[in-house]
């Protein structure tokens, strides 16, 4: 087995957020924030263990088409076994029979477990951590022709289980994987905007957004391939709040952030999405 990724401590410090900054533009809904994923989309689905190594890999093709103006949408998901070649550009490599799996589902609305923003990045998970039941999360990124998806995974007993690390370019162009993320990446201030959204208002609270990162922060950080990362606490409990957090660097210098909070009943309070470019260093 590879270590690609470093295990450290639970949970990263939240940003500061400076005064409301009201956007002068009206507020997409969360369908047309939907939209914004519509396409092929050709990746893989990996499988890390909770010490962060490799299990499993195989190839995917995932497909969200709209249809009657927009209103509906048809996702479909192709997977083949876990070891199967991998295209260049993300999929099965060449000819390699029927999937091990087609999953097909229509959608004309979306649940309160799923929540969408402006860029199209998004994040889902359960509504409540409730004991002997399985809990989890999604984070999903979008960036022009890229997405990058991390699903997270916890025991029924409530302990840290595994993740899934969802690597996807939108079929027909030239998206490259972004490197493993590095502390360098990482290190220093960021600047930008946060867009967060609560369990009982679904329009975002818009303000700017500040984050410093020292050698302190990122021994609480997950490092990941395709510039990822995450801060997750090793248990969760319906009766102690908690947060969970994932980010993208797609590109260096730039950074999304999502963190999804839980309150001290374990039910989901907000969502928060951060738009991030790095500060020069004086």
């Amino acid at each position: 087995m590879v270590m690609i990724c470093r295990i450290l401590a639970p949970e990263l410090r939240p940003s500061s957020h400076l005064p409301v900054r009201l956007s002068p533009f009206p507020m997409a809904s969360q369908w047309q924030n939907f939209l914004q994923n519509l396409g092929e989309w050709r990746g893989s689905f990996a499988t890390l263990d909770a010490a962060g190594h490799w299990v499993d890999i195989s190839p995917s093709i995932l497909s969200l088409e709209s249809a009657e103006e927009n209103q509906l949408v048809r996702f479909s998901l192709r997977r083949w076994p876990p070891g199967s070649a991998l295209a260049p550009g993300g999929g099965p490599d060449g000819e390699m029979g029927p999937p091990s799996r087609d999953i097909q589902q229509d959608y004309r609305s979306l649940g309160r477990q799923v929540v969408f923003f402006e860029t199209g990045t998004f994040c889902k998970g359960s509504l409540q951590v409730a004991p002997s039941t399985v809990f989890g999360g999604e984070f999903g990124f979008i960036d022009a022709n890229r997405r990058h998806r991390l699903v997270v995974l916890y025991s029924p007993a409530g302990a840290f289980d595994h993740l899934v690390l969802i690597r996807e370019f939108r079929a027909g162009t030239n998206a490259l994987e972004a490197p493993a993320t590095t502390a360098e990446q990482l290190l220093g201030g960021w600047q930008g905007e946060a867009a967060t959204i609560t369990a009982d208002w679904p329009e975002p609270d818009v303000r700017p957004s500040e984050l410093e990162l020292g050698l302190g922060d990122l021994q609480q950080l997950r490092l990941l391939p395709d510039g990822g990362f995450c801060a997750l606490p090793a248990q969760v409990s319906h009766r102690e709040g908690f947060v969970l957090e994932g980010g993208w660097l797609p590109v260096a210098g730039r950074m999304q952030r999502l963190i999804r909070r839980y309150d001290a009943t374990g039910a989901w309070q907000s969502a928060t999405h951060e738009r991030l470019v790095k500060v020069p260093s004086r």
